[in-house]
């Protein structure tokens, strides 16, 4: 495992690793995101996944954040996480906040209407970018992805994902309904933190199957 920031490694010891069960039916899905890497794994080539959700505000970036973290976490090799729309707006201040409670670092550049956000959580990575964009922008893989759907609208909306290799509906309710309300803060952090059990879950998953192999 390579080095994460302290205060973020910290936040996963006390609050993700042997954090509870998880519900069959996500385990299911969970498990399928497993296998597309495995499977990528297997045939030596990249295991890129593109979380999209209408419009990559919140869902969809705190997926793609916590499962390169979780995939770094269990040193699963050759995964590359990114996210996207149906149309683009802004990574949501909101949701920002909650991973910095959590204790990624993070830097805010560019336009105001769509800041860029440097997002870091290791020492000895480089920061993700992360930025709202529609699913099939020119910065995220264009064939050969699994697409992860992470809200229903979006999942409905888009009956084909172009260049997708694999499709999962991963869903999660939306913490926008607590905007402006005083749960904001807590509906936020509870759901980056269901996003990033279940990830977790996935990414142990894996190396458990890959060191069975291996054994």
């Amino acid at each position: 495992m390579g080095k994460l920031l302290v205060q973020l490694e910290a936040y996963i010891h006390k609050n993700i690793i042997d954090a509870g069960e998880i519900a069959a039916e996500r385990k299911a899905l969970l498990e399928q995101i497993a296998q597309f890497i495995a499977q990528r794994i297997a045939e030596n080539q990249p295991a890129a996944l593109t979380f999209i959700c209408t419009h990559n505000s919140r869902r969809s970036h705190l997926s793609q954040i916590w499962a390169q973290v979780a995939a770094q976490y269990f040193d699963i090799p050759n995964v590359a996480t990114f996210s996207g729309g149906t149309e683009a707006t802004a990574f949501n201040p909101r949701a920002v906040l909650a991973i910095e409670k959590a204790g990624f670092s993070v830097e805010k550049t560019g336009s105001e209407n769509n800041p860029d956000y440097l997002v870091r959580y290791a020492e000895d990575a480089a920061p993700m970018r992360c930025f709202s964009k529609t699913y099939n922008d020119n910065f995220n893989p264009q064939n050969g992805y699994c697409a992860v759907m992470t809200c229903s609208d979006a999942d409905e909306a888009c009956p084909i994902v172009f260049g997708a290799a694999a499709r999962i509906p991963l869903r999660y309710d939306d913490p926008k309904a607590f905007d402006g309300t005083p749960l904001e803060a807590e509906k936020y952090a509870e759901r980056s933190l269901q996003i990033a059990r279940e990830l977790f879950w996935a990414m142990r998953f894996l190396r458990d199957q890959l060191n069975k192999k291996g054994a």
